[in-house]
């Protein structure tokens, strides 16, 4: 059978999709890249916003109407949150809800329809028996491992903790396994994911953490880069960043803050204020140098009046971050800010997210701009149709080139020259 898969939302979606793609590969189905060309597709949805609900719904369509005849399958958070409004979509044959995704592969592959509770869930797949050679969007230069699953944290806005429930974690060897697998197949980089990542190891029989499962990974693999993704500023103290001596881990600190105003951090029920967010980022800049801290910020969450938007705001320009990413609230279903009162317009909270993302742009300009003259590693993830190849630092910097070789999944030494549209100019050099 023929399978398309796609991902919308989060890098943990994203993990998700990719590790499907290798579980169909490794019965025997054949991952396509092209819908029109599917018997079957996949879509790993995001409930998260309205807005992804949105999204969710075009993609459906979209994949329905790509080839007439084709089955969908809808997985992931929107179909657990709402899986009788998935299952009414045209083309949909199948509603995956999070606690039966482990089982898309025999679902799917086998082709009976399945409701929620009644799939099994399926083994891992032994990943390094599997080819790796997938068509894009699935082969790539960096590889997205979950690690952990669920959250036990009680943020007011946020339906994502009742759609994955708790916090559960991988085990440490079989991360390790994968890990060094993805190395010999020829991967680059690896990025941890995970809802909570910073819980790692919490609910074992006995407790580990995420610190040992970072030291127990670039001890125990040859991967030439590994990155970190979300990371819950409480689940940090100023001893965790000393993983950075190995220049392996990639010199970036996604810490979501949400709002910069402690008035509204208690009524989201964020365990931080700011002054212990400032002193915690004070405290990585210290030790890692060059480091990327990249953040979420909601706007007009409810009760944020003008003073409070703008604590919020100043904080964000005090803090100077490498990257912003803004989101205006949006309320969902279940959570306890759906009853919060003092709820904002949509304009306004449009507008609060024009300035506050305006603000993102200006950071993210300042923070690249510093690299320029530079010599940093670089690694080339693909062509663009323009002709210029795009690639990354290891702190988050984009970078272009023009060369006529093939630079795809290599890392190499690049001389940042100018910018470009959001990026740097790199001239490579070895």
């Amino acid at each position: 059978m023929k399978v398309y898969l796609q991902s919308l939302g989060c890098r943990l979606n994203q993990s998700e999709i990719e590790a499907m793609a290798r579980r169909f590969q490794a019965a025997g189905h054949v991952v396509v890249g092209d819908p029109a060309r599917a018997d079957a597709c996949v879509l790993n949805t995001c409930a998260v916003t309205a807005e992804a609900e949105g999204k969710t719904h075009r993609c459906i369509r979209e994949l329905a109407r790509a080839k007439p005849g084709a089955r969908v399958a809808v997985a992931g958070c929107y179909a657990t949150l709402v899986p009788q409004r998935c299952a009414a979509l045209p083309g949909v044959a199948w509603v995956i809800p999070n606690a039966d995704k482990d089982g898309v592969v025999e679902t799917v592959g086998g082709g009976k329809a399945m409701r929620k509770g009644e799939a099994d869930c399926v083994k891992d797949a032994d990943i390094s028996a599997l080819s790796f050679d997938l068509p894009r969007p699935y082969r790539r230069t960096r590889a997205f491992v979950k690690v952990q699953d669920g959250c036990d944290n009680h943020c007011t806005y946020c339906v994502v903790r009742l759609l994955r429930g708790p916090s559960r974690s991988r085990p440490l060897a079989e991360v390790v396994e994968e890990i060094q697998a993805l190395v010999e197949a020829g991967y680059q980089e690896v990025v941890l994911t995970g809802v909570n990542l910073g819980a790692y190891g919490r609910d074992f029989d006995s407790p580990a953490s995420l610190r040992g499962l970072v030291e127990t990974l670039l001890a125990q693999t040859d991967l030439p880069r590994l990155r970190l993704s979300s990371l819950e500023p409480w689940d940090l103290d100023e001893g965790f960043f000393q993983l950075w001596e190995d220049g392996r881990l990639c010199r970036q600190l996604h810490l979501p803050l949400q709002a910069g105003c402690d008035e509204t951090l208690r009524r989201m029920g964020r365990r931080i204020t700011t002054t212990a967010f400032a002193r915690l980022v004070e405290a990585a800049r210290a030790v890692v140098p060059d480091l990327a801290v990249t953040t979420d910020v909601i706007v007009g969450f409810p009760g944020e009046d003008e003073a409070a938007f703008r604590a919020s705001y100043d904080f964000v320009e005090a803090i100077e971050f490498a990257r912003l990413h803004v989101f205006p609230y949006s309320q969902r279903p279940g959570t306890p800010a759906a009853c919060l009162p003092g709820r904002l317009g949509r304009e306004a909270r449009r507008e609060r997210a024009r300035a506050m993302r305006k603000l993102g742009t200006e950071q993210a300009r300042r923070f690249r701009r510093q690299f320029l003259g530079r010599e940093m590693m670089v690694l080339w993830e693909r062509r663009r149709r323009s002709g210029l190849w795009a690639g990354l630092t290891d702190n988050y910097v984009r970078v272009v080139t023009r060369a006529e070789d093939d630079l795809h999944n290599q890392l190499v030494t690049t001389q940042l020259v100018a910018e470009l549209d959001g990026c740097l100019v790199g001239e490579v050099i070895a």
